[in-house]
C-alpha cells in the first residue's frame, strides 16, 4: 500500500528519498540567488551599454561584442561545462563558477578600455556556463519528494521568469542614480552570498563513476554552438547575405550534426542519447529554444518602444515591466506546485504559448502616444502569465527522470536552448524590425522626412516584431502539443536510482 501511495504521487519511484538534507530548503535559496544574478546579469548590462560606450569612447560597431562576447564564450561551453559538473562534483563547479563570475564581474566594472571590457564580459560567459548547469543539477539532486520538487522547481521557474524583466528595473536604478559600472559591481554582492551560502550548506557531490570526459564531442559541440551564435550576432549586425554569416552557420549546422553522430559511437559520451531521446525532457528542450526566442521581443522591442518613442527613462521602463515580472512568478509557482503534478507538462506549455500569443497580437495596437494603461498593462499581465506557466515546467521536465550521473548535462541541455534560442531571436527579429521600418519610410515617399516619420516607422517595426513574436509562439504550442506527453510526469522505467529502488522496497515491506 505504501508502495502503490508512493508511485501515485508521482510514478513508481517518486517516493522521498531516505535521509533527506535537512539544509535543503536554504540550499534553494543559495542556488535561487545564484540563478537571479545570471539572469539579472543579461538584462541588466543591455541598459548600461549606452553609458559604458559613452564613459570607454567606443564605437557603435564595437557595442555588440559586449554582448557578444559572453554569448559565445556561455553558449559554446554549456555542454561541456554541463557534463563537467557530473565528473568532478557539482558542488566543485557551482563554487568555482560563482567566484569566477564574480572576479569577471569586478574586473569588468573596473575597466578602463573597450579591449579590457569585452575581456571580461566572455570571461564572465566561462563562468555563467559553469555556474548555470551546475546549479540546477544541485536543484534536481537535492529535492527527490514529488511535493518537495514541484515547490523547489517553482521557485526556480518563478526566477527564470521574472529575473529578466527584474534586471530592468535594477539596471535602470543603478545606472540612473550611481554608474553603469554598478551594474557589474552588483554581481559581486549576489556571488559573495551565494559562495558562503553554498560553502557552508552544499554537501559533498557524487561523481560519475568511472565518466571520462568525451574530448572530441567537447570539440564538436563547442565549435558548432560558437559558430551558429556568431553567425547569428554576425546577421544580427550585417546582414543574411554576408558571407561570413552564412558560412558560419553552415559550418555551426555541420559541426552540430556531427556531434550527434558522434555521441551514438561514443564510449563515453558528452551529452548521453538517453538524455534527449526521452519525449518530454526533448519536448522541453524545444520549448525552451523557441520561447527563448520569440521572448528577445518582448524585453527589447518593448523597452525600445517605452523609452524611444514614449519617452520613459531607464527606471520608469523597469517599473513598468513589474507586473509582468509579479505574474510570470506566481504562475511559474502555481504551475509547478499545482498544476504539473495533476495534468503535466503538455496542457502548461500549450496554455503558456496561446497566452504569449495573444499579448503579442494584443501589443500590435501601439501607436506613437499610446497610454500604459489602455496599450501596455494587459499585455503584460497575459505575457506574465504565459512565460510563468512555461518557466514553471521547462526545468523540472527537463531534468526529470534523468540519473544523476546526467544531471549536469541534462541541465545544461536547458540553457543550451535557451541560449541558441536568444541567439536566433536576435538575429530574427532585429533583421525583421529594420526591414519593416525602411519598408515603412519607402511606402511613404511623400511624407515629410523628419522625427515624426522616423517614430511612426520605429512603431510599425515593433508592431511587426509582434506579430512574428505571435507567430513563433503559436510554433511553440504545436511542437509542445506533438513532442509531449500527456498527463503527468511518469519515471520511465529503470530511471530510479537504486537509493530510491531500496526505499520502494522498505515501504512494502512495512
Amino acid at each position: 500500500m505504501a508502495a502503490q501511495s508512493a508511485a501515485s504521487a508521482g510514478g513508481p519511484f517518486a517516493v522521498r528519498p531516505a535521509g533527506a538534507d535537512p539544509r535543503r530548503w536554504l540550499i534553494l535559496a543559495v542556488i535561487a540567488v545564484a540563478q537571479l544574478m545570471v539572469v539579472l546579469d543579461l538584462t541588466v548590462m543591455n541598459l548600461a551599454l549606452p553609458s559604458a560606450q559613452r564613459a570607454l569612447k567606443f564605437s557603435t560597431a564595437d557595442r555588440q561584442w559586449v554582448v557578444t562576447a559572453y554569448a559565445l564564450s556561455f553558449g559554446g561551453l554549456l555542454l561541456f561545462c554541463g557534463r563537467l559538473a557530473d565528473l568532478i562534483g557539482r558542488r566543485t563547479t557551482f563554487l568555482a563558477g560563482l567566484v569566477g563570475f564574480a572576479a569577471a564581474s569586478a574586473v569588468g566594472g573596473a575597466a578602463v578600455n573597450f579591449p579590457m571590457l569585452v575581456t571580461a564580459r566572455a570571461c564572465q560567459g566561462v563562468f555563467g556556463a559553469l555556474l548555470a548547469p551546475s546549479a540546477l543539477s544541485l536543484l534536481a539532486t537535492t529535492f527527490r519528494d514529488p511535493r518537495e520538487r514541484a515547490k523547489a522547481f517553482g521557485v526556480y521557474g518563478a526566477v527564470a521568469a521574472a529575473g529578466g524583466g527584474l534586471g530592468l528595473l535594477v539596471g535602470g536604478a543603478l545606472t540612473s542614480s550611481l554608474s553603469w559600472r554598478w551594474c557589474m559591481y552588483i554581481n559581486v554582492l549576489f556571488a559573495t552570498v551565494a559562495v558562503v551560502g553554498g560553502a557552508l550548506l552544499i554537501g559533498r557531490q557524487d561523481k560519475t563513476p568511472g565518466g571520462r570526459l568525451d574530448v572530441p564531442g567537447v570539440a564538436l559541440v563547442s565549435s558548432g554552438m560558437f559558430c551558429l551564435v556568431y553567425g547569428f550576432a554576425n546577421a544580427a549586425s550585417h546582414t543574411w547575405g554576408t558571407p561570413s554569416t552564412w558560412v558560419l552557420l553552415a559550418a555551426g549546422g555541420m559541426l552540430l550534426l556531427a556531434f550527434a553522430a558522434w555521441q551514438s559511437r561514443a564510449a563515453h559520451p558528452l551529452l548521453p542519447p538517453r538524455v534527449v531521446l526521452d519525449r518530454n525532457r526533448a519536448g522541453a528542450y524545444l520549448t525552451v529554444l523557441i520561447s527563448g526566442g520569440a521572448i528577445f521581443g518582448v524585453f527589447l522591442f518593448l523597452v525600445y518602444y517605452m523609452q524611444v518613442t514614449l519617452g520613459y527613462s531607464a527606471v520608469r521602463s523597469g517599473t513598468a515591466m513589474l507586473p509582468m515580472v509579479a505574474v510570470s512568478g506566481v504562475m511559474a509557482n502555481v504551475g509547478n506546485i499545482k498544476l504539473l503534478p495533476r495534468i503535466g507538462p503538455r496542457p502548461m506549455v500549450v496554455a503558456g504559448m496561446l497566452l504569449n500569443a495573444s499579448a503579442m497580437v494584443w501589443l500590435t495596437r501601439i501607436d506613437v502616444h499610446s497610454g500604459y494603461g489602455s496599450a501596455l498593462l494587459g499585455p503584460l499581465l497575459v505575457n506574465g502569465a504565459g512565460m510563468g506557466l512555461i518557466f514553471g515546467m521547462i526545468a523540472a521536465t527537463g531534468t526529470f527522470g534523468v540519473a544523476p550521473r546526467d544531471a549536469g548535462v541534462a541541465s545544461a541541455s536547458i540553457n543550451t536552448g535557451q541560449q541558441l534560442g536568444g541567439s536566433v531571436g536576435t538575429a530574427l527579429l532585429n533583421t525583421i524590425a529594420a526591414g519593416a521600418s525602411r519598408d515603412y519610410v519607402a511606402g511613404h515617399p511623400h511624407a515629410q522626412p523628419g522625427p515624426a516619420l522616423f517614430q511612426a516607422a520605429a512603431v510599425h517595426s515593433y508592431a511587426t516584431v509582434f506579430w512574428w513574436c505571435a507567430g513563433i509562439f503559436v510554433l511553440g504550442a504545436v511542437v509542445g502539443g506533438v513532442m509531449l506527453r500527456r498527463g503527468p510526469l511518469a519515471q520511465p522505467e529503470g530511471a530510479a536510482t537504486a537509493e530510491e529502488a531500496q526505499v520502494v522496497l522498505l515501504d512494502t515491506a512495512v
